[in-house]
């Protein structure tokens, strides 16, 4: 039987430190520091199978970060055993007050010596490929935010108000936009230049949001993306990125482990018999909880045991079981979201719906209904 040396990599975009242990003596060595190559990676394990003296295996991790899966990748791909473990799963040391890029290494090692580790989830290339797609879309879509609050911001410093309507950014307030007069012309330039920005992240997220509608009608997507749009507030971009962020939805145990790998459900901090609940812990997939939240939203409008005509062009086709499931989330929901209304804040209220809609999203991909 072959000896196992584990080897923890603390990685960053330019250098990585590593070292390897070995559990039936509990020795830490070979501790090195080099540049970020994964070819330098694979000369250090030569040296350590030199140094210990005997053909050996090794198992590697590192915690995922900026590098992504790539060296996951480029290990594999040299018949090297990798592990990219949740950096949340680590058992931390309490008050540590000295952080290294050797300690971490030596941390990471014990860890997979010792299994005190969670591996993340490895998307397949496709999924992967999809995923840095809508991460774009996301991106410009918080760009044309900024856009639209520098506009706002600008005709608030040289006190133009928008009167003629209720809301911003219709086509009312574009007109109103386009025509307001300055004495400098500067500052119509300016105006008009930011105008354009507008205009030409407008016209880029539009076709974001078409070639994500066209991977989603793909033979790989289209079934599963169908029955997440059953819910109210899921729409394609966020249907298909649950589906390539989590991948297969049945490693969960339950609803509740999902809404907790989404960093939904409350923290606790519990001594004897004192039990105190915090906030949610904001653990694990930050982008699917935003997604999440954003699409609870939707929950604070509407009547109760109606559809609307859009909700039923995204229902229409799928399996009635299907739609029976998720009209009866779409229910609760509401109710829970009008019944607490009268007594909880709003983003209290909308945070408890986005977890019993990350359930409900489970528990339709998973069919446990």
């Amino acid at each position: 039987m072959k000896s196992i040396v584990y080897v923890g990599m603390d990685v960053h975009k330019d250098s990585y430190t590593l070292c390897s242990y070995r559990q039936e003596f509990g020795e830490v060595f070979a501790i090195h520091k080099m540049t970020g190559e994964h070819q330098n990676i694979l000369k250090y394990l030569a040296r350590v199978r030199e140094e210990v003296g005997y053909d050996c295996d090794f198992i590697c991790g590192y915690e995922a970060g900026s590098l992504g899966f790539s060296l996951y990748h480029q290990l594999t791909d040299k018949g090297v055993k990798c592990i990219v473990i949740a950096p949340t799963s680590i058992p931390q040391e309490k008050r540590k007050r000295i952080k290294t890029d050797k300690r971490d290494a030596i941390r990471i090692a014990e860890a997979l010596a010792f299994n005190t580790y969670k591996s993340v989830n490895m998307p397949t290339v496709e999924d992967e490929a999809v995923k840095e797609y809508i991460r774009m879309r996301c991106a410009q879509k918080r760009a044309l935010k900024k856009i639209k609050q520098q506009i706002l911001a600008f005709c608030t410093r040289h006190g133009k108000k928008f009167t003629d309507g209720r809301s911003n950014w219709t086509g009312i307030h574009l007109a109103w936009l386009s025509k307001l007069d300055f004495d400098n012309d500067l500052l119509k330039e300016t105006l008009s230049e930011q105008l354009v920005s507008y205009y030409e992240a407008v016209n880029k997220l539009a076709l974001f949001d078409k070639r994500i509608e066209a991977i989603a009608q793909s033979e790989r997507y289209r079934d599963d993306v169908k029955r997440l749009l059953c819910f109210l507030g899921i729409r394609t971009h966020t249907a298909l990125s649950l589906i390539v962020e989590v991948g297969d939805f049945k490693r969960f145990r339950n609803a509740r482990h999902f809404a907790a790998y989404l960093g939904l459900v409350p923290g606790e901090t519990s001594s004897g018999e004192s039990i105190q609940r915090t906030g949610i812990t904001k653990a694990g997939n930050s982008h699917l909880r935003r997604l999440m939240i954003e699409a609870a939203q939707c929950y604070s409008r509407g009547a109760l045991g109606k559809k609307s005509k859009t909700l039923l062009l995204k229902q229409a086709g799928n399996n009635p079981r299907v739609i029976a499931y998720a009209d009866k989330a779409i229910d609760r929901m509401r109710r829970k979201f009008y019944r607490l209304s009268f007594r909880t804040k709003r983003n209290i209220i909308v945070t408890a719906i986005a977890r019993e809609l990350a359930c409900f999203a489970w528990g339709m991909m998973t069919a446990s209904f």
